[in-house]
């Protein structure tokens, strides 16, 4: 079966908008205007989602064991990233002084900021990383910044395939389930559930859609009515809600609400308009960083941290603008760069296990 290269498209565009997002979002918040900012959510995570829900299946085996394959890539991504953070706390204390690596710090708002700077390992951090607790990793802020989509990855990937497994004729009713869940956690926002459970309403109901999609087209003559129906919700949204959401647009995002779900609806609904109309026949860069995005999404989360560096010292002297498109182009540089070795790494780390596997393996 040959490979829908539009899917690795769509991923690709997506994580490089994600690392847009980051951009303005972290380093770009001592410079970039708040209107440009709120504009980069556009094409946001909502779509990993849905895409994650073309491409699955009802075979629980076969995504049990993906899951799988992706925690021990990420177990070895964070053991890398703690002893990255570590070294960089020693080597920072042996070349420089304690106050400028605390007034580092508080250019990421860390807790090191006020306080004395540990050169012990802190295993404790590992070990939630690993249990996917996030706790800040100082020297890489946007790393754990960027993680709880993965948490809720996970959570969405085995409930929607036990959907997919045991429910395959009434994916209707859970769709009309989550919608509702969704609308009645917005309603009662005292009952809107806490932490990452809160997610999964609105995500799965992305998920459970694209799913439905797959393979199918949407007929042309049903195109304006889509986009008309967004942009209906959206001058509701300005309505209803007043002008002032639009720069409140991020905070609607942890959890979903309803004016962070409209203004995901563009997005999605150009996905799934243009998901088997718009073919893509060779691989290209961005096939390339769709095809390897976990890497990517790691990876940006690393490089999204180093920008800092370049944008603290030049922020006063060059337009935003123009920093802003250089920052950005850096970033995607570096986050290739990046997630290049830490493919190599992910490999290394793999047969390291293979190693120890063949060694204890009984004879």
């Amino acid at each position: 079966m040959n490979r829908d290269l539009y899917i690795d498209f769509a991923k690709g565009l997506a994580t490089l908008s994600i690392i847009f997002i980051h951009t303005a979002f972290w380093s770009g918040q001592f410079y970039i205007i708040p209107e440009l900012r709120v504009f980069s959510l556009v094409f946001d995570v909502a779509l990993f989602y849905a895409l994650s829900g073309i491409t699955s299946g009802s075979n629980i085996e076969k995504t049990f064991y993906r899951l799988l394959k992706l925690q021990i890539t990420y177990m070895i991504f964070v053991t890398l990233l703690f002893f990255l953070d570590y070294f960089f706390k020693i080597f920072g204390l042996t070349f420089f002084s304690l106050e400028w690596l605390q007034n580092f710090y508080s250019t990421f708002g860390s807790k090191y900021a006020a306080t004395s700077i540990s050169t012990a390992p802190q295993w404790q951090n590992l070990g939630n990383w690993y249990l996917h607790e996030y706790t800040n990793a100082d020297t890489f802020p946007v790393v754990m910044g960027s993680f709880w989509y993965l948490k809720v990855y996970f959570i969405l990937t085995v409930f929607g395939v036990l959907i997919l497994r045991f429910f395959p004729k009434h994916i209707n009713w859970f769709i009309g389930i989550c919608m509702a869940l969704t609308l009645l956690f917005n309603i009662f926002a005292e009952i809107y559930p806490n932490g990452q459970v809160g997610y999964v309403a609105f995500y799965m109901t992305v998920f459970l859609v694209a799913n439905k999609m797959k393979g199918k087209t949407i007929p042309t003559k049903i195109i304006p009515v889509l986009y008309g129906l967004v942009a209906a919700a959206l001058i509701w949204m300005f309505w209803y809600f007043g002008n002032d959401i639009f720069f409140k647009i991020n905070k609607q995002k942890f959890p979903p609400k309803i004016p962070y779900i409209i203004w995901s609806l563009f997005s999605l609904t150009t996905l799934f308009v243009l998901y088997n109309r718009l073919k893509i026949t060779k691989e290209n860069f961005v096939t390339h960083i769709g095809k390897n995005a976990i890497f990517f999404y790691f990876g940006q989360g690393i490089s999204s941290s180093l920008v800092y560096f370049l944008v603290v010292p030049l922020k006063e002297n060059i337009p935003w603008w123009i920093l802003m498109v250089l920052i950005y182009i850096v970033n995607v540089i570096l986050a290739f760069i990046i997630a290049t070795g830490l493919k190599k790494f992910d490999a290394f780390g793999w047969k390291i296990l293979e190693f120890l596997r063949l060694k204890t393996a009984s004879k």
